[in-house]
C-alpha cells in the first residue's frame, strides 16, 4: 500500500488528507485484491500498482464527499457568517450507484494497470 508521502510527492495527489489516507488507501487495496482474484492484473511499471491505488483512493474519497453532500458544484454561498451548500444537477450527474462506482474504480485502476479476463 502506498504511503501518504508517495501519494503527495509521486502521484501528486491533494484531495485526501493525511488523516484520511489510511482508510481510503486500505479500501483501494481491498478493491485491487478483488480485481486480482477475478482478472489477470499486470503492472507495466515499478510504480504502476501504487499509482492505481492512489487513483482509486481519490475516487473513493470523492464518492464519499458527493454521497454526503459535501462536494459538487456550489449551489449557494454567503459571505456574512460563511455559508456554502453543494449539490445540484452536476453532482447528480455522477453515477453514485454501486455499479457506477465499480466502473469508475475499474477505470482508475486501468489507467496504470493492465487488467483483463483470461490467463496470462
Amino acid at each position: 500500500m502506498p504511503g501518504y508521502d508517495f501519494y503527495r510527492n509521486v502521484y501528486h495527489g491533494s484531495a485526501v488528507s493525511d488523516a484520511e489516507w489510511a482508510a481510503y488507501s486500505a479500501r483501494a487495496v481491498d478493491q485491487l485484491a478483488r480485481y486480482k482474484r477475478v482478472y489477470t492484473v499486470t503492472a507495466p511499471g515499478p510504480d504502476s500498482e501504487a499509482m492505481a491505488l492512489c487513483a482509486m483512493a481519490e475516487a473513493l474519497y470523492g464518492f464519499d464527499l458527493l454521497a454526503n453532500g459535501e462536494a459538487g458544484p456550489v449551489q449557494s454561498a454567503a459571505i456574512g457568517s460563511v455559508s456554502v451548500s453543494y449539490g445540484g444537477a452536476a453532482a447528480q450527474a455522477v453515477d453514485l450507484s454501486p455499479k457506477g462506482q465499480a466502473r469508475e474504480l475499474y477505470r482508475c485502476a486501468s489507467l496504470y494497470l493492465e487488467i483483463y479476463r483470461g490467463c496470462g
